[in-house]
């Protein structure tokens, strides 16, 4: 089984051990936008979440407990949780990875020259898209957190340590090398919490939770939770869990997920490669599409986006750069705000179709331009996409014009959930090895440019000078 915990809905999906589906579950859950820029989820909301949909998929199936092999985790990234170790209830709000409120904080510790040590240790920069600036202001703005975090009181956790702890009714505060990762506070080189980091940061060593490999044993769940025990074998991150799920186990595979953001991943083997770009962080891509059903309400279903882009006026160049919580790599300006460009009389709901669609394919090919010129093995590379908007063949079709390079569909879209049943099931000996995994890799189709070469240099000519002139604009 595999627990996918994304940033507007939670699935779970079971696996059988020809990696096909054998059933299914997903529910929505709520979004709160208490200010600007800031984006939180509640966690028992997304507790409940996780619970309806394991016990929905199983009814489905038909399965018991003991017929579940392994249980694997994977989850948005980043998002910041702390709890009551006593109560294992949180005492906040989640702050979402979207958040921008601690992007004044990060601005403080740019000033006083912290970055570079940073940067060398993590492999991130100091953006408020991580998760150790939000726990510093958690622990700062809610009554009592610091103290009670020093008396060893409080635990946090990335979502993926949250549901472990639930799961297991409090046995296991733990989290993966991939969500660690992206907290600013691990040594990527030694796989370690950095004790210079948690001071730089304020946070308390007592709240982090044990730092394991993705495939690894996370516990058993409490049995009355699913009808019996199930061990947690696997834990990664989303993004990973994709990579995982799209077998990109070679130096130079690459995959793109599309979902509420896009990121960009790629393998470069074993050597670090000193990069803000080799994971490549969109933080607007289905959510402009989104935008657009429920902000504009110019579509009912998101699908209709690819006829409507298909649809518009050929001689019009309108661009939306969709900065609505910040520009991610490579540009990392978190108070950066969305513009559109190039609206006439004429432009109309298909226009800013296009426009949000191709504003994905425009920011791809930032994040590829970027891991070319870091890592020039990168130019030879296929892209292998999943993720919601890759249903679309416009949009997918489109992204290989403005790459100029092919993009590989595969047959299961699933990929985010299958890399982390995948973990569970290798872990526990149900799956096979990586290489032969990577051989059930199907192709579903593979998109190939068509676009004359001087239009997709103009169109990306546009892009980058309305990110110019976004960038240079501040309100108020």
């Amino acid at each position: 089984m595999a627990l996918d915990q994304g940033t507007t809905s939670t699935r779970a999906i079971l696996f059988r051990a020809d990696f096909s589906i054998a059933a299914s579950a997903q529910k929505e859950f709520t979004q709160h936008y208490p200010a600007s820029g800031w984006v939180e989820h509640d966690p028992d909301e997304i507790w409940a979440s996780a619970l309806s949909v394991m016990r929905s998929a199983m009814r489905k199936a038909g399965a018991k407990a003991s017929q579940i092999a392994a249980i694997g985790i994977t989850n948005q990234r980043e998002t910041t949780v702390i709890w009551d170790r006593a109560t294992g209830a949180a005492i906040a709000p989640a702050i979402v990875w979207q958040d921008r409120r601690t992007s004044g904080l990060c601005a403080v510790l740019k000033a006083a020259g912290h970055e570079a040590m940073v940067r060398e240790r993590t492999g991130l920069l100091l953006d408020p898209y991580f998760s150790g600036t939000k726990i510093a202001w958690l622990l700062d703005n809610v009554e009592g957190a610091r103290a009670r975090a020093n008396r060893g009181e409080l635990a946090f956790g990335t979502i993926d340590s949250f549901l472990i702890w639930r799961l297991t009714a409090g046995a296991v505060h733990a989290t993966d090398a991939t969500n660690a990762s992206r907290t600013l506070l691990l040594d990527i080189h030694t796989g370690q919490w950095d004790p210079e980091l948690l001071a730089l940061f304020g946070v308390p060593a007592s709240l982090l939770p044990r730092v394991r490999d993705c495939a690894a044993d996370f516990g058993m769940t409490e049995a009355r939770l699913l009808g019996g025990p199930i061990p947690i074998r696997g834990v990664a991150g989303d993004q990973q869990a994709a990579t995982v799920g799209q077998a990109c186990f070679s130096p130079g595979m690459m995959k793109s997920t599309y979902g509420t953001g896009c990121f960009a991943l790629l393998n470069t083997g074993s050597t670090a490669v000193t990069s803000y770009a080799l994971e490549g962080a969109i933080f607007i891509a289905g959510a402009a599409v989104q935008w657009l059903r429920d902000g504009l309400r110019i579509v009912k279903q998101a699908p209709q986006t690819g006829a409507m882009a298909a649809a518009a006026d050929p001689a019009q160049s309108v661009v939306l750069v969709p900065a609505f919580v910040g520009l991610g790599a490579p540009y990392w300006d978190p108070e950066a705000r969305g513009a559109l460009f190039g609206l006439t009389r004429n432009t109309g709901p298909n226009e800013l179709a296009l426009a949000a669609l191709e504003s994905v394919c425009f920011q791809t090919r930032d994040l590829l331009d970027a891991m070319k010129a870091d890592w020039p093995a990168a130019s030879q590379t296929v892209l292998r996409v999943d993720g919601g908007m890759t249903a679309s063949d416009w949009t997918m079709q489109r992204l290989a014009d403005t790459l100029d390079a092919p993009v590989d569909r595969p047959q299961i879209m699933e990929t985010t959930a299958l890399g982390a049943a995948y973990l569970a099931g290798l872990t526990t000996g149900f799956y096979p090895e990586p290489d032969a995994f990577a051989k059930s890799w199907r192709l579903q189709q593979r998109f190939v440019s068509t676009m004359p070469e001087a239009t997709r240099t103009a169109r990306y000519r546009t892009w980058k000078d309305a990110v110019a002139r976004t960038l240079s604009h501040r309100p108020g």
